[in-house]
C-alpha cells in the first residue's frame, strides 16, 4: 500500500487585518510624480471620497525598524486616504515582500458585490452622482445597479454572489418564478456559463407555470423555434472554433517550449535573476511561472 503524505500550502499573509496608522507605512517603491496627475489616481481618490477603501492595503513589517511597515500593495490607495485626512487603516499583513498574488489576478468585483456595495453606499446618503464618478459609470447606470436584485430571491442572488456574471443575467431571471431562479442560478454554476444567451436559452426553456408571466403557446412555439436555431448556430461556430484550435495546437506547443528553453537559460544567469528581483519583481515572478511549463492543455 502506497502511502500520500498531504503538504501544507503556505499562506502568504496573516488572515485577520490589523489597524495600522498612515504614518507608520512606508512606500516599497518609488512612485513617479506625475502618477498624482493620472486619471488613475483620480478615479481612487474619487471611490475613497465617496464610499471609502475597497480593496485593503498589504503591508509587511520593516526589517529594520520596529513599529514601521512597507506598502506591498496599495502606494495609491494610502496616498488618496492621506489626503482625505483619515489617519489609520484596516492592512493585511504580509509575510513576504511578493505584491503579485494580491493583485494582479485581480479580475474585479462580482456584478452582485458591486450592487451591495453601491446600496449601502446610497443607504449612508452618498449621492448617486458621486457614486458614477468613483466608481467610473453614468447615474442611470448606477441607479440600475442599485436596483439590480429586485424581483430575485435571495437563494439565487446568494448563489450567484461570488461569481463573475454579467448584469444582464438578472432582467432575465426576474421574469422566473423563484424555483426557477434557483434552478437557472446552479446550472449557470454547473456548466460555469453566465452569458446571456445562456440565460435566453434557459428562459425560453422554462415551462410557462414557472415564469412570472406566462405567454401564450404560439408565442412558445416561436420561441421554442428560435431557441433551436440559436443553439445549432453556437453549436456549429464551437465546433469551428475547436477545429481551429485543433490546426494551431502543435505549433503553439513548439512556440511554448521554445520561449520556456530560453526562459529556463535565462534564469540560469544568477546576474539577470538579481537584476529581476531588485527592480523588476513582478516580471521575474512570470518568468518562473512561464519556464516550469512543460506543455499546453490537451
Amino acid at each position: 500500500m502506497t502511502s500520500h503524505t498531504t503538504k501544507a500550502i503556505a499562506v502568504g499573509f496573516d488572515r485577520q487585518p490589523i489597524n495600522i496608522s498612515l504614518k507608520s507605512l512606508r512606500p516599497n517603491k518609488v512612485v513617479p510624480d506625475t502618477i498624482w496627475k493620472s486619471r488613475k489616481y483620480q478615479q481612487i481618490l474619487a471611490s475613497v471620497r465617496a464610499i471609502g477603501l475597497v480593496e485593503p492595503i498589504v503591508a509587511k513589517q520593516h526589517p529594520a525598524e520596529a513599529g514601521i511597515y512597507l506598502i506591498i500593495d496599495g502606494h495609491l490607495r494610502v496616498e488618496a486616504l492621506r489626503t482625505c485626512g483619515v489617519e489609520a487603516t484596516n492592512c493585511l499583513l504580509a509575510f513576504d515582500d511578493e505584491s503579485y498574488t494580491y493583485n494582479k489576478h485581480f479580475a474585479g468585483i462580482a456584478a452582485v458585490q458591486v450592487h451591495k456595495m453601491i446600496v449601502k453606499a446610497m443607504d449612508r446618503g452618498v449621492p448617486a452622482e458621486d457614486l458614477a464618478v468613483a466608481l467610473g459609470m453614468s447615474v442611470d447606470m448606477v441607479k440600475c445597479r442599485f436596483r439590480m436584485l429586485e424581483g430575485i430571491c435571495s437563494e439565487a442572488a446568494s448563489i450567484l454572489a461570488e461569481k463573475d456574471c454579467p448584469t444582464g443575467i438578472f432582467p432575465i431571471l426576474r421574469k422566473m418564478k423563484p424555483l426557477r431562479q434557483i434552478d437557472a442560478a446552479n446550472r449557470m454554476v454547473d456548466f460555469n456559463n453566465y452569458s446571456v444567451k445562456f440565460g435566453l436559452a434557459m428562459l425560453e426553456a422554462t415551462p410557462e407555470d414557472l415564469l412570472q408571466e406566462a405567454t401564450s403557446k404560439k408565442k412558445k412555439a416561436c420561441s421554442w423555434s428560435e431557441t433551436n436555431a440559436r443553439l445549432e448556430q453556437e453549436v456549429a461556430a464551437l465546433q469551428m472554433e475547436s477545429r481551429g484550435y485543433e490546426s494551431t495546437y502543435g505549433c503553439d506547443n513548439l512556440q511554448l517550449m521554445m520561449i520556456t528553453t530560453y526562459l529556463q537559460n535565462l534564469l540560469s544567469d544568477a546576474r539577470i535573476v538579481l537584476w529581476l528581483s531588485e527592480n523588476r519583481r513582478d516580471y521575474l515572478t512570470e518568468f518562473k511561472k512561464i519556464a516550469d511549463i512543460k506543455s499546453l492543455p490537451s
